[in-house]
Formats: C-alpha cells, sequence, structure tokens
C-alpha cells in the first residue's frame, strides 16, 4: 500500500512544528514525511504501524519516527471513554538538531539519539511521564519556549534506553516508503508555487523545476500532496488573500490582482467556492483577525492539510 506524503508546514522561522490533536478516534492514515516525528499517545489504545512493525499499543505511548519511514496509529477505542483521545505530535528536521549538538556539546547525545532511531524508537512509560511534565510548555503560544521545551525532552530521551522498531527493510518500496526523489522534487514546485504564487505559473514552468515531465508531476503531485497542481495553487492563493482581506483595507480588485486572479470575477467566483463568502463578506465576518487555517504559523490544533484532505475522501 502507497504511503500518503505528508507536507508538514512549520511556518515562518520556526524550528519545531507541535501539533496538538485530540479526536474521538486515530484513524488509519499510512504516511510518510521527511522530518523525524516524536509522538505521545494519550488516553488511546489500538495498533501502532511502523514499517514493518506492527504492535498494540495503551496508554501514554512514546515513539520517535525517522524520516521518510511510513507510519500511522489506528484506535477506535479511549482508555475513558468520556474523554477524547490525545496525540501530542513533534515534528522537526535532524539537519538542524546536528548541527546543534555540533556546536552544544551539552547536547552531544542528540546525535546518538537520531542514529538509534533509524528504524524508529519506543520509548518506556517513565519517558512519557516526563514528557507530560513538559506539556504546558510545549504547547505554550511563545514558539522559543516550544523549543526550549522539545531540546529538554530529546536530551532526556537520548539518555533512556528504547526499542528499536522497524527492520531496515521497511524502507523498501514494497513498504510504501518513497523509492526515489519525488519529496525532494516536489519540495522545489511546492516551494516555487510558495513564492510566486502572485504570478502565472503553467505546468510546464513546475515541471522543469521538479525535472519532471509534465505527466509524471501530475501523477506524483496527486499521488502525495493529495489534489491537483491547480487545485493546490488555488489554495494558495486563496489563503493568501484570505489574510489581505483581514489586515489590509486594500480594495478587492487589488487584492485579486496580488493573489495571482487575472480579473476580479474568476476571483470573486473562486473565493465563494473555497470559502462559502464572496470576499466581501469575508472580509465584513472576519475583519481584524485570520482564521487559523490561514495563519502564516500553522496553530497547535492544525494538521496537514495533505492528510486533511486525504481523510475527506
Amino acid at each position: 500500500m502507497k504511503a500518503t506524503y505528508e507536507r508538514v508546514e512549520f511556518g515562518d522561522s520556526r524550528s519545531v512544528r507541535i501539533y496538538h490533536r485530540r479526536l474521538p478516534g486515530i484513524p488509519f492514515e499510512w504516511h510518510h514525511h521527511p522530518e523525524y516525528e516524536l509522538t505521545l499517545t494519550m488516553n488511546s489504545q489500538g495498533k501502532r504501524y511502523i514499517g514493518d512493525s506492527v504492535a498494540v499499543y495503551g496508554a501514554d505511548d512514546l515513539v520517535l519516527v525517522p524520516p521518510n519511514l511510513p507510519h500511522t496509529w489506528a484506535s477506535n477505542r479511549s482508555i475513558d471513554a468520556s474523554a477524547p483521545q490525545v496525540a501530542i505530535v513533534v515534528w522537526f528536521d535532524g539537519a538542524w538538531v546536528r548541527r546543534f549538538a555540533d556546536v552544544c556539546p551539552e547536547y552531544g547525545g542528540l546525535r546518538n539519539l537520531l542514529r538509534r532511531a533509524a528504524c524508529g524508537l519506543s520509548f518506556e512509560d517513565g519517558a512519557s511521564a516526563h514528557m507530560r511534565e513538559h506539556l504546558d510548555q510545549l504547547l505554550c503560544s511563545d514558539p522559543r519556549e516550544r523549543l526550549k521545551a522539545v531540546l529538554d525532552v530529546l536530551h532526556w530521551l537520548s539518555q533512556l534506553p528504547a526499542a528499536p522498531l522497524a527492520s531496515p527493510s521497511a524502507f523498501d518500496a514494497n513498504t510504501g516508503a518513497p523509492s526515489g526523489h519525488e519529496p525532494e522534487q516536489l519540495n522545489r514546485v511546492l516551494a516555487l508555487i510558495d513564492t510566486q504564487f502572485a504570478h502565472p505559473l503553467p505546468l510546464a514552468t513546475l515541471a522543469r523545476a521538479s525535472g519532471l515531465s509534465e505527466r509524471s508531476l501530475t501523477r506524483h503531485f496527486m499521488q502525495h500532496v493529495g489534489e491537483s497542481v491547480g487545485r493546490y495553487i488555488t489554495r494558495i492563493r486563496i489563503g493568501h488573500a484570505c489574510r489581505m482581506l483581514t489586515d489590509t483595507h486594500m480594495p478587492i480588485s487589488v487584492i485579486a490582482a496580488r493573489s495571482g486572479f487575472s480579473n476580479v470575477a474568476n476571483f470573486n467566483r473562486q473565493f465563494k467556492a473555497a470559502r462559502h463568502f464572496t470576499p466581501i463578506a469575508y472580509r465584513r465576518q472576519f475583519a481584524g483577525a485570520r482564521r487559523a487555517e490561514d495563519e502564516m504559523e500553522p496553530a497547535l490544533t492544525e494538521r496537514s492539510p495533505s492528510l486533511e484532505r486525504k481523510a475527506a475522501r
């Protein structure tokens, strides 16, 4: 089964991304991404799938997943049926953690932690209890406090025993892990869209940036991002327009042009289809505030759009 490629959005000038997930049950969502993922699951019991490792998990399950290893949790039963299941997910890029350990000898153990996590690690109950003690800092509104808490938790984990999960063969194409350079090629395209969305972006231009043919880019985009190239570009443009509508007093025609729409009529039609308001009504409804889904920094309770779309199918 092919794993969905999840694009983790960190926001501007952020080293870590934290996702506070609360829901009645955890659905099976087989996916992968190029970041490390540390996940603490609470009030949940079910099965955990990490590469070719399948295990039953219970309260306060704490796991570190390496980059590009497919994984998911699946549960339809809470331990306490009156409360939601909770997952605290921490994503981070291994490259900066290694650089940080290089210049700060006090955190040298982080390099060994990442090496040990090559096939995933499951930590003992004491580790999850320690992470729970840091929840206030991990979920703090101040990104610096969150970063300090993540470093403290990772440093603590680097000193603890943990059980490896997947086997090295779990990275084979047969398990659904990425077998080529699709994530890197798609990231080049996504970066180009994110910076040039206000300009025309023909498929041929994006294909050249990715090094793929137009047909291959279209196929990989649908497979890994979960929607067509055109729909993704429109979503980025609408998001930018939402910010301008709530943060500025610019005329609708100017906002349309600066968001990449060639004419106001097309902008109005696309905006209403996406937000169920006309741009003017949206401005009245949300004047002075940004909706969480359009923040430059993703909200702690907001998940990756690629998996939201997958779940909605």
